[in-house]
């Protein structure tokens, strides 16, 4: 049920705004949590838009919002906290530990501020995303609406490992991040000046490229080793995880996504838009842009202009959904995803799952560009062989593992190189759209214990360019099945016109995006540059050993 609060200014005149003010609150086991307070100099009571943000107040999140008077301005008294142990705000700062109660705790807050209507919406990108889940999943009874962006569900799968392997660039950036402003709580100079200067160009050639000085000598400000020394789903990763709260989670709050094609953790955001949308309670909503982490992503040479921002999609969801302007009928499919080819807006009931198969065929060539995705599954069997060399290992260019560099980058030199194969279809004759999941069923085995799969689904436009339309990555410990090995890849939208082509492209790194495999079954915080060994990688394909690609697909 859709909650309208009392009172409510159904006026679109700008109105003028208040001076910000400082205001605090104790969290119930007595932290003192600092804020930002903004409101319309207007008389009446508005609805609440509170950002919990562990990037500083003082910012606002303005990378990717309006300003919070912009909101005030229409109609919101607007709440911009500093998270436990960020900021001005007291305590340590430990990922997640402490949201669902202080989220909770500062909806409540809010909701009795001077000029608030009782009702409360959450938003906020990244780590803000998380805490408006967090905060849902301790039920307060003024939260009416969240709108968490490029958020994730599940810290262990979002935030820390994909496939088993661990997210060195992101997970890493972002710790020394984190770490860095910790040692400026405490003036500590010396370190923050090293950690600051770190996420600039971050240490991944140190003799531990996993675990470099930096973050070993200032371990005391960071998550980073709990981390990485957990590569296991289980019981620590629940506890910080909004996917394993779901059923206590509550139901009559409307949720929007906001989601990125290359954002590290769209795979979450679309679990966690098909767990609440069969829950029915509340309306929820997805839509996927052609955004990453940190903004706009980088996009080809004659990419379509005119995206919408992430302010003019939540505002009319909160005017809809706290304010009761307009219906919520007019707000387009419940699952909008953006065409990265056509740049059309593709409005569905859901998003689809892997059906439609592309299977591999070879001549046993395809680390020279020899493979084939075929229609029709091939009559005999082949064998291709790559060899990773961890002295020179595939890097990671563009997609979503890399959020400093994320986007469609043109990676037909990446597939020249003898260590990746490469498998590509016949031009098309007629236009084909991918609208959903794709996954790889992969028929692979390694003259090593534990070795990588890197797996890139592009397209190869009619002009030669090399486009990524999705990947995934998989690591394999010993013993772990691969009779296939199933490498979920994301999820892919676009148009391809006729004369393009699909491609696939194998190979056993995407450093740093991901550590590189020392094929000794070693963990990567142990391991240095001097232990990895080539491994030689066999892929098969054919009638016995069928390694097929999985999409949603259909004609335009």
């Amino acid at each position: 049920m859709t909650h309208l609060a009392p009172m409510i200014h159904l006026s679109h005149a700008l109105l003028p705004v208040r001076p910000p003010e400082t205001v605090s609150m104790r969290t119930r086991d007595g932290i003192r949590l600092d804020a930002d307070l903004y409101r319309p100099d207007a008389a009446g009571t508005w609805p609440v838009l509170l950002l919990r943000t562990a990037c500083g107040r003082r910012v606002c999140e303005t990378s990717h919002y309006a300003h919070p008077r912009w909101y005030a301005a229409r109609g919101y008294v607007v709440v911009v906290q500093d998270v436990r142990g960020r900021g001005t705000s007291d305590g340590r700062f430990r990922p997640f530990e402490a949201e669902r109660e202080d989220g909770a705790d500062a909806v409540a807050w809010a909701a009795s501020l001077p000029g608030s209507s009782g009702s409360v919406g959450m938003y906020g990108r990244g780590y803000a995303g998380m805490a408006q889940w967090l905060a849902m999943a301790e039920a307060p009874s003024a939260l009416r609406a969240i709108a968490p962006a490029f958020a994730g569900w599940d810290v262990y799968s979002d935030w820390a490992y994909e496939g088993g392997a661990f997210r060195l660039a992101d997970a890493m950036g972002w710790a020394l991040a984190a770490a860095a402003e910790s040692a400026r709580r405490v003036e500590d100079g010396t370190g923050h000046r090293l950690l600051s200067d770190a996420v600039r160009a971050l240490p991944v050639d140190d003799e531990i490229p996993s675990r470099p000085q930096a973050l070993r000598d200032y371990a005391r400000y960071s998550h980073y080793d709990d981390w990485l020394t957990n590569p296991l789903p289980g019981p620590a990763w629940d506890a910080l995880s909004p996917r394993a709260m779901l059923p206590g989670m509550a139901a009559d709050v409307a949720v929007l996504q906001l989601g990125g094609w290359y954002d590290p953790r769209l795979a979450g955001i679309l679990d966690a838009h098909e767990a609440l949308a069969a829950r029915g309670r509340a309306p929820v909503r997805l839509v996927v842009g052609p955004w990453g982490a940190v903004g706009p992503a980088a996009l080809p040479d004659g990419a379509p202009d005119g995206l919408p921002d992430l302010d003019g999609l939540q505002l009319p969801w909160f005017d809809r959904v706290l304010k009761g302007e307009g219906s919520m009928a007019d707000r387009g499919g419940p699952v909008r995803l953006h065409d990265v080819e056509s740049g059309r807006w593709h409005d569905l009931p859901s998003v689809s799952p892997a059906a439609a198969a592309l299977h591999l065929a070879s001549d046993g060539l395809a680390n020279r560009q020899g493979g084939r995705l075929a229609v029709e599954p091939p009559d005999l069997e082949a064998l291709d062989v790559v060899v990773h060399d961890p002295r020179c290992p595939v890097p990671s260019v563009g997609g979503h593992a890399m959020p400093s560099s994320a986007g469609r980058c043109d990676r037909a030199a990446v597939d020249r190189r003898h260590d990746v194969a490469v498998y590509t279809s016949l031009p098309l004759e007629e236009p084909l759209i991918l609208a959903g999941r794709v996954a790889l069923d992969l028929w692979v085995e390694a003259d090593a214990p534990s070795f990588d799969v890197s797996a890139v689904l592009s397209v190869v436009r009619p002009d030669g360019q090399v486009l990524a339309l999705t990947q995934g990555h998989a690591r394999v410990e010993p013993g772990d099945p691969t009779r296939p090995l199933t490498i979920g890849m994301r999820a892919a939208c676009a148009t391809l016109a006729p004369g393009s082509a699909l491609r696939l492209s194998l190979a056993g790194s995407c450093f740093p995006a991901y550590p590189v495999n020392p094929g000794t079954g070693a963990e990567p915080g142990e391991t240095r540059r001097v232990d990895a060994l080539p491994i030689t990688l066999l892929i098969h394909s054919g009638p016995d050993r069928p390694s097929r690609l999985r999409l949603a697909a259909g004609m335009a």
